[in-house]
C-alpha cells in the first residue's frame, strides 16, 4: 500500500521551493505504462506550466489538497475560455477535458494537487504545447505566469 502522510507532503513542499522549477512529483502508479497515471504534485508561486493539450482521448483531473490553484482552458489561439480556482473550503476538483488546451498555476505556497489522467505515459507523444505560449525557459515565461495567475475568461495573453 503506497500511503502520502503530512510529513511527505511537507517535504515535498520544502523542495518544491528549492528547485529551479518550483515543482515536485511523486508518483502513485509503479509504471509509467500503467493504464491509470497518478500523480502527487507540489506546486509554488512561479512555477510554469506550459498551455499544453493531449491527445488520444486523455482527459486530466486535478484535485487540490493544499493551497491553492488555478486550471485554465485555452481555445486554439490562446483565450482564457474557462477558469476555476481550486482551493480547499471552495471548488476541490476539475476535470480538463479530452483536446483541451489548459495549464494550472499555483496561487498559493505550499500548493499540493492529485492529477489523475489515463497511461501510458509516454514522454515524447504526451503534450502538444501550444505555440502561441514560451517554452520553459524562454524570455517571456515569468510574463505568462504573472499573466496565468489573474488571466480572466476572455482574455490572451500578448
Amino acid at each position: 500500500m503506497k500511503v502520502v502522510d503530512a510529513m511527505q507532503l511537507e517535504r515535498m513542499s520544502d523542495l518544491a521551493r528549492e528547485v529551479p522549477r518550483r515543482r515536485t512529483h511523486f508518483n502513485l502508479h509503479d509504471e509509467l505504462t500503467d493504464p491509470v497515471q497518478r500523480v502527487v504534485i507540489a506546486l509554488e508561486p512561479g512555477t510554469y506550466v506550459r498551455p499544453h493539450r493531449h491527445g488520444d482521448g486523455v482527459w486530466e483531473l486535478f484535485v487540490v489538497l493544499e493551497g491553492a490553484c488555478a486550471v485554465l482552458i485555452f481555445d486554439d489561439e490562446g483565450s482564457v475560455i474557462q477558469r476555476v480556482q481550486l482551493i480547499p473550503g471552495g471548488a476541490r476538483l476539475a476535470q480538463v477535458p479530452v483536446g483541451a488546451w489548459h495549464s494550472v498555476v499555483a496561487l498559493a505556497p505550499g500548493t499540493i494537487a492529485f492529477e489523475v489522467k489515463p497511461g501510458p505515459y509516454v514522454p515524447a507523444t504526451d503534450k502538444n504545447f501550444a505555440a502561441w505560449a514560451p517554452q520553459e525557459g524562454e524570455p517571456g515565461t515569468s510574463a505568462m505566469v504573472r499573466w496565468l495567475e489573474n488571466a480572466a475568461v476572455g482574455e490572451r495573453f500578448s
